[in-house]
């Protein structure tokens, strides 16, 4: 029986895109099954307590142009495309994050959450909003109105409002997030500790 590791991210999140380009990698290396589950980060560590992001950052680690140069070194190091979205894609992080849970209620948030990572930190978008959204279903193979339809529901919202307070629950403060047999792994640089952990349960 493969081993499940719960995956919490935001599309938002730099951290979370970078983790996301390794998830094939350790499901193959593993015989793992990652499951994706999209939150609003913005949200999560508002209702968790206070937000390193509010105010005057609490040390280097959280200025901006710090955490730009951080990203761009692990995109190199990954071999991957990287373009750092702030101050120049607008977005909602309420919306990305809905968006995505439609996904999941169709079985698509994979595909689906890969293609707004790349809109988001690959491209030449100056926005990411409701027709972004829908031209990332349409590429996933979802109909426009199904998507727009699902995006309306209130069950949409209550499951990301679900999804969102499980993860509370589990211990997760921050995005990028991986928990496996109880044991949480945050940030996208603990992905080295993830796989030693793997290591040893496998």
């Amino acid at each position: 029986m493969k081993k499940i590791v719960d995956f919490y991210y935001s599309i938002g999140s730099r951290y979370s895109y970078l983790a996301s380009t390794q998830i094939e990698t350790l499901e193959q290396e593993f015989d793992c099954q990652i499951v994706w589950h999209p939150v609003n980060s913005a949200r999560l560590i508002k209702q968790g307590g206070i937000s390193p992001f509010e105010g005057e950052p609490v040390s280097g680690q959280y200025e901006w142009n710090y955490r730009e140069q951080d990203a761009k070194r692990w995109a190199k190091f990954y071999a991957i495309p990287y373009i750092e979205p702030r101050g120049r894609v607008n977005f909602d992080s309420e919306l990305l994050a809905r968006a995505c849970t439609v996904a999941q209620r169709l079985g698509k948030e994979k595909d689906y959450s890969r293609l707004l990572f790349r809109a988001m930190f690959t491209s030449s978008l100056s926005q990411i909003y409701e027709k972004e959204c829908v031209t990332c279903a349409e590429a996933c193979g979802i109909s426009t109105d199904d998507f727009q339809s699902l995006l309306a529901e209130k069950e949409t919202m209550s499951q990301l409002n679900r999804t969102i307070n499980r993860a509370l629950e589990s211990g997760v403060f921050g995005v990028p997030t991986f928990i496996v047999s109880g044991e949480l792994f945050w940030g996208n640089d603990r992905i080295i500790l993830l796989r030693h952990y793997l290591k040893t349960i496998n």
